[in-house]
């Protein structure tokens, strides 16, 4: 039997994806012996500290085992962080140091949204594909440049190393592993007893995108408010570059390195953006919101919506516009 090690770190994490991750995996155990089979893994809790509080001590978590009772193990969860992730670094080296350790004996480790830090901080993510909630991606890539964000990816799997986007799409990676490590049929299952969509690979059409502002680049800054504040045009990057009294090939530069999309990916950003709170809050028609953000040929505008949503105009108000009409 395989052993698998669910981390609960010390300070505020979410405890949902601790719990929700035990409850799948021990389902999928007992699964197994009802159709005559053998347990996969025997699943523990394991952290620093013998008792761990979440949401201002209202509840509570007890691990089986301090992290140094486990000297092997082939599976490691690590579950998503609250917002203050260089404290949880700080407060987890010993736990980190075990992470990196278990790796290099040969165990996979998985990630779910911001634990994906915790890797990160571990050394764990150089050089690899990596995905986390997309509120908490830029901030990573300031932490840790040598990590291949890929954040429109609901899961990625890289060389024993798996993380998945953000909140509770953890199901998602959960339901992922059991089919890995157990197989389809006892995924299937699960997802049903636990009512969660199957094979879900994108985290793009919840992404809310509010602009890459951490950076100090004063020029690019007044570059992202013009652009921002004029989605129904169709903007001249040239144009915007020569108005700043720069080359474009230097603006280009120096925008992509700033907040990690060329002009015209931001300006298309910004567009969809505007366009998806439109078929979120009116009945317009896709024309008429195709109109409001700049474009006029149906096609490309779909092509730049579902290139940034993963999902077509259309599907997007159906999907979000309670009183939506079925047709454009």
């Amino acid at each position: 039997m395989k052993h698998l090690t669910i981390i609960v770190p010390d300070g505020e994490n979410n405890r949902s994806s601790i719990v929700g991750t035990y409850k799948i995996f021990t389902r999928a155990n007992a699964y197994q012996k009802e159709i005559g089979k053998k347990e996969v893994f025997q699943i523990e809790l394991a952290g620093i500290s013998s008792e761990v509080g979440f949401y201002g001590g209202l509840f509570t978590a007890k691990p089986h085992k301090h992290i140094s009772a486990i000297s092997k193990t082939g599976l490691v969860i690590i579950p998503s962080l609250n917002h203050n992730y260089q404290q949880a670094i700080k407060a987890n080296g010993e736990l980190i140091d075990w992470i990196g350790k278990q790796y290099r004996h040969g165990a996979s480790i998985a990630s779910i949204c911001t634990g994906a830090y915790l890797l990160a901080a571990a050394g764990l993510l150089d050089g690899k594909s990596c995905s986390t909630h997309w509120s908490a991606a830029d901030q990573l890539k300031q932490l840790y440049p040598k990590v291949n964000l890929q954040t429109d990816q609901l899961i990625t799997d890289e060389q024993g190393i798996y993380t998945n986007g953000g909140a509770y799409s953890f199901l998602n990676l959960i339901l992922y592993l059991v089919e890995k490590y157990y197989d389809r049929e006892t995924a299937i299952f699960c997802s049903k007893v636990f009512q969660i969509e199957m094979d879900r690979q994108s985290q793009s059409s919840f992404i809310i995108f509010n602009g890459q502002r951490s950076h100090t680049d004063e020029l690019v800054k007044k570059a992202q408010v013009y652009i921002e504040s004029k989605p129904e045009e169709k903007i001249s990057i040239e144009d915007l570059a020569t108005s700043f009294a720069i080359g474009r090939r230097n603006f280009d530069r120096r925008f992509i390195k700033a907040t990690g999309n060329t002009p015209i990916e931001y300006a298309q950003r910004v567009k969809v953006e505007t366009a998806k709170k439109a078929f979120e809050t009116s009945r317009k028609t896709i024309n008429e919101v195709m109109y409001e953000v700049g474009y006029s040929d149906l096609k490309a505008f779909r092509e730049v919506f579902r290139k940034i949503t993963g999902i077509s105009p259309l599907e997007y108000r159906n999907k979000y516009y309670k009183d939506a009409l079925a047709g454009s």
